[in-house]
């Protein structure tokens, strides 16, 4: 099958203030949210898109940038005599519109005029908060063969998760009959789809849209600028108008996909990749994950017991346990610490000998984590500094509270950014 990928230009919605992810949205966007250790969320769908051979890339950002705009100027750099780009795209003030983006289709229609000096013949919407591995040219073929207007990436769920998205019914040309956006329980049973022998023996019988859509580019103008000039998100408001009117598709995925949409889904998608054999694979060579080279020395480890681990460069560990728990880069942890069931994000520096001893003097603890610590169920974010004889114990067992330290969700305590906890701190 031929492939259309070169007539692809694909756009990264960078989200708005992704407030259920507080604290880790504090002072960066959701997509700049470090994931796995070593990398941002944001690199995932940009991957997807490179792996995909798709790369000319829009990502469009307003909310708490900074570090995103960072990152992606740091990261994504392409040959002089290459055609591919990953450029930023902020929400502006211009004579026509003096406002922020309001929702997903409002930033893609303020972006328009960047984004239609391109020459290509498709559009490929993406989030920039989820995790998953995908081959976007499989989509984009199967688009056009069907003869597609819009095409929309589906995941079967079950019913606990299927009240959390847009559910969909289809035809046996596997065409949009019906929407609706986050159904109430009550009514589910009304759209139940057949998703295949092995998705109903898991009990995924509800066909959810995961955010990803395909537009021909005459749809795309035709959508946002003529037929709903007001209309501000593409799943409330601009899939379900289409579907009457357009060819709609359902392009079923069966692979691993999460939504990282709050602090415990965050968590989880973490703390799975430690497993010993994760859904999400990290060693897939054909499907790389690509990030910031930090040309960082290699993690040194000493007298530490290591349990279902993952740990990045950069680490210099001494503890006395390490178990079902994620290391990022320049993570310290001193002598005799005990950390389980937890994500440990690094720092984004080392500190020299001099300021080690400085903070010493001043009673301030190193950037890290120190000795006889105790850390279970939480997230420290970056640059953290943990003194001696510090007990984290996060669990059900703890009610949610916002600390000018920490806050505790779902049972999870999450270590705000620059936080300073000093020795024998208790949570």
């Amino acid at each position: 099958m031929t492939s259309y990928a070169q007539s692809v230009i694909a756009v990264i919605l960078g989200g708005g203030a992704g407030t259920r992810l507080y604290p880790l949205t504090a002072a960066r966007s959701k997509p700049a949210v470090p994931i796995a250790g070593k990398y941002r969320l944001v690199d995932i769908p940009i991957s997807n898109c490179i792996n995909s051979n798709i790369n000319r890339i829009f990502v469009l950002t307003q909310f708490n940038s900074a570090s995103l705009n960072k990152h992606i100027k740091n990261t994504y750099l392409f040959s002089h005599f290459s055609s591919g780009f990953v450029d930023i795209l902020a929400a502006e003030q211009t004579p026509d519109n003096a406002g922020w983006y309001q929702g997903t289709a409002d930033a893609v229609r303020q972006s328009l005029r960047h984004i239609r000096n391109n020459d290509f013949e498709y559009v490929l919407v993406l989030s920039g908060d989820q995790l998953y591995q995908m081959d976007f040219v499989e989509m984009l073929d199967n688009h056009v063969a069907s003869g597609a207007d819009l095409s929309i990436a589906t995941i079967p769920v079950a019913a606990r998760e299927a009240t959390e998205f847009g559910i969909m019914k289809t035809d046996a040309e596997n065409n949009i009959t019906s929407f609706v956006e986050k159904p109430k329980a009550d009514v589910l049973g009304e759209w139940v789809s057949d998703t295949g022998d092995e998705m109903q023996r898991k009990g995924r019988v509800y066909l959810a849209s995961m955010g990803i859509y395909i537009f021909t580019r005459k749809l795309m103008n035709e959508l946002l600028l003529n037929k709903f000039p007001d209309a501000t998100d593409f799943g409330k408001e601009i899939i379900p108008s289409s579907i009457s009117s357009h060819k709609v598709v359902s392009y079923q995925y069966n692979g691993y996909w999460t939504d990282i949409g709050n602090i415990y889904s965050f968590f989880e998608a973490n703390i799975e990749l430690t497993s010993d054999v994760p859904e999400f694979n990290l060693f897939d060579s054909s499907h790389p994950i690509y990030t910031r080279p930090r040309m960082l020395p290699p993690a040194k480890i000493s007298g530490t017991t290591l349990e279902k681990t993952v740990i990045a460069e950069g680490c210099i560990v001494l503890a006395s346990r390490i178990e079902n728990t994620l290391m990022g880069i320049r993570s310290r942890v001193g002598i005799g610490s005990t950390i389980v069931n937890s994500y440990i994000m690094g720092n984004d520096f080392y500190e020299t000998l001099e300021q080690m001893e400085d903070n010493n003097k001043e009673g301030v603890p190193r950037i890290g984590i120190g000795d006889r610590c105790y850390i279970k169920n939480a997230i420290i974010d970056k640059n953290v500094r943990i003194g001696n004889d510090v007990r984290i114990n996060g669990g059900a067992h703890l009610e949610n509270v916002d600390h000018t330290l920490y806050t505790v969700k779902d049972g999870i305590v999450v270590v705000k950014k620059n936080a300073v906890l000093p020795d024998g701190f208790i949570i």
